[in-house]
């Protein structure tokens, strides 16, 4: 078969089904040349999902005729010039308009700022119908109806009208994230209408009018740099977490991205302070020199790659849990307005249905189970932590205190209060200054002892056992690679591994937290681990789980009464004791209620 030349209309359809998936592939990139062309007002219109009409208008720099007809042929751009080393636009390939134009009816109409007439330009399934003057404000209004109408078969792989909309609906929230200074106004017969004013540079300002006002209220600020690598944002308290991670946005060098390192590095920072089947909620910006990081891996560009990912993935887990240990242990504000919820008349409760007693071994939040012979509860002490046994009635040994009621008033005074009360024998009651705070002792006590095992767990060498017969993995000669370059990492880890032949790795030592361990399981999922991110996370979380699983064997459980100086000791410890403001579940430990919200239960204020 003879090879020939595509026709240009052919070649611009190929084009599109990479760059134009879906209406709101269409409104990301038209949005984006509004914002490359300087606009501080953005409206887009929708009508049937974007499937009928997509009207994208703006108050930027504008166009004049001569630009139009560039502007709908392939690979015309005034963003770029010769290398792609240095990309500092949101657009720099200039496929958007010619892609659309392919498979639509595009028509796009434009006034410079210094121009006293406009013009108008329309394409219609890859072919210029006219181009021509118009009457319009300084700025572009591009208008996209019969989206695939050119390629018939792309509409059956869209979603309904409802679904398409919402999409567009996330692809301006992200926008009006990374703009706060651009105001965003959303519309249609499809739609309710959305409106983003600007917010000039209070960035969080602009995060709480789409992820609502509560997020100010319990946002925890990020400012770190690494190596010229410097990520700023907002992360929530781990007590604020939502279903779904719908709410977590990434931006590098301003550019919206759903990169998969980057919500990775999100969820490892979170580890073990969110129950399972719940997520942060985040909002994230990486800035860098362009040069170290590559924008051009898809045409959709919502993938980046970085030249140095195990540097940003560092960068993000530990700014992340340095804000979570300085600042996140308070309660989620949004805790006294569920408990105010429950006290108010009217208020049904979920009927109660009869549960066995919960542990760490049925419990389904879990991600991993231990091996047999982990579930005898430690003996030891940590820090000041001691456990409770047979022999030892105590769970805390407070410091004496002479005048122990003439320092029941300044301990009010301390973040978390002096313990008044223990309720149902699990829930102590404290009074601070401006309020009081329930907190849940097991759930405290259990957090404060998984958090004394970890830091024993990287303070030195843990123990290993030496196996008999070392167990030989086959894995391929690049994964042995890998392996050998952490081979000192996991050694620390009391895992010790080295090369046997070109294709295996012999395990000779294993760690001894975790029991008789699935060698060839666990090797070959270090292998792909570090294949993906060049990082070995997984033997260390799962030493944390089982530490995590002893805390909970270990802590003062339910049900057991304690003294009011055991209380305070408690309430002193979780003060000084990161990431105590949840257990080792992701559940709160605490929930503080304020005066104020007291006062307006009984109708006081």
């Amino acid at each position: 078969m003879a090879i020939r030349q595509l026709s240009e209309t052919l070649i611009n359809q190929i084009a599109a089904g990479e760059v134009i998936e879906r209406p709101a592939s269409a409104a990301k990139e038209l949005i984006e040349n509004a914002l490359d062309a300087g606009a501080t007002r953005i409206d887009i219109a929708t009508a049937g999902g974007g499937k009928a009409l997509l009207r994208v208008s703006d108050n930027g720099a504008g166009m004049d005729a001569a630009d139009l007809e560039l502007a709908v042929k392939r690979h015309c751009t005034s963003k770029i010039s010769e290398t792609l080393d240095d990309i500092r636009t949101l657009g720099f390939r200039g496929e958007a308009l010619p892609s659309i134009g392919s498979v639509a009816r595009l028509s796009i109409s434009s006034r410079r700022r210094d121009s006293t007439a406009g013009n108008e330009i329309s394409v219609a399934g890859g072919k210029i119908v006219h181009l021509r003057p118009a009457a319009g404000n300084p700025g572009t209004v591009v208008e996209v109806r019969d989206l695939f109408f050119a390629t018939p078969a792309r509409l059956k792989f869209l979603k309904t009208e409802k679904a398409e909309a919402a999409a567009i609906t996330e692809i301006v929230k992200r926008m009006a994230i990374a703009f706060p200074g651009v105001r965003f106004v959303l519309s249609g017969p499809d739609r309710s209408t959305l409106e983003f004013p600007a917010t000039g540079e209070d960035h969080l300002a602009r995060m709480a009018q789409i992820l609502g006002k509560d997020f100010r209220d319990n946002a925890i600020a990020i400012d770190a740099e690494r190596e010229d690598v410097q990520l700023t944002g907002f992360a929530g308290v781990p007590t604020f977490n939502r279903g779904n991670s719908a709410h977590q946005y990434a931006f590098v060098n301003g550019r919206p991205v759903q990169d998969k390192l980057i919500l990775s590095a999100i969820r490892g920072a979170y580890a073990e302070t969110i129950p399972a089947g719940r997520y942060p909620v985040a909002v994230l910006s990486i800035t860098l020199d362009p040069a170290l990081v590559d924008v051009n891996v898809h045409p959709a560009k919502s993938d980046v790659r970085f030249r140095d990912p195990g540097l940003v993935r560092g960068l993000i887990v530990g700014a992340i849990r340095e804000a979570l240990a300085r600042d996140g242990s308070r309660a989620t504000t949004t805790g006294a307005s569920d408990m105010l919820r429950a006290f108010r008349p009217g208020f049904q409760a979920a009927p109660q249905r009869p549960q066995a007693p919960w542990s760490a071994a049925t419990s389904p939040s879990r991600p991993y189970q231990p091996s047999a012979g982990f579930g005898e509860r430690p003996q030891a002490s940590f820090d000041g932590l001691v456990h409770p046994t047979a022999r030892s009635e105590s769970a805390f040994q407070p410091a004496p205190q002479p005048h122990a009621a003439a320092a029941a008033e300044p301990l009010a005074r301390y973040p978390l209060g002096a313990a008044r009360a223990q309720i149902h024998e699990n829930y102590i009651v404290a009074q601070t200054d401006d309020g009081i705070v329930i907190v849940d002792q097991h759930a405290a006590h259990e957090r404060l002892v998984f958090e004394a095992m970890r830091k024993a767990l990287h303070s030195k060498r843990l123990a290993s056992q030496v196996l008999l017969i070392p167990e030989i993995v086959d894995i391929p000669e690049e994964d042995c690679d890998r392996l050998i370059a952490h081979a000192e990492e996991f050694c620390e880890l009391g895992l010790a591994i080295e090369r046997f032949g070109p294709g295996a790795i012999a395990v000779r030592e294993t760690p001894a937290m975790l029991g008789e361990v699935n060698a060839q399981g666990l090797i070959r999922q270090l292998a792909d681990e570090i294949a993906e991110w060049d990082t070995a996370p997984g033997l260390t979380t799962k030493l944390e789980y089982v530490a995590a699983t002893m805390a909970c064997h270990g802590s003062v459980r339910s049900g057991r009464r304690l003294r009011p100086e055991e209380m305070n000791a408690l309430l002193r410890q979780m003060e000084v004791t990161p990431g105590s403001g949840q257990c080792n579940h992701g559940r709160p430990t605490y929930i503080e209620l304020k005066l104020a919200d007291i006062e307006r239960l009984f109708g006081r204020s």
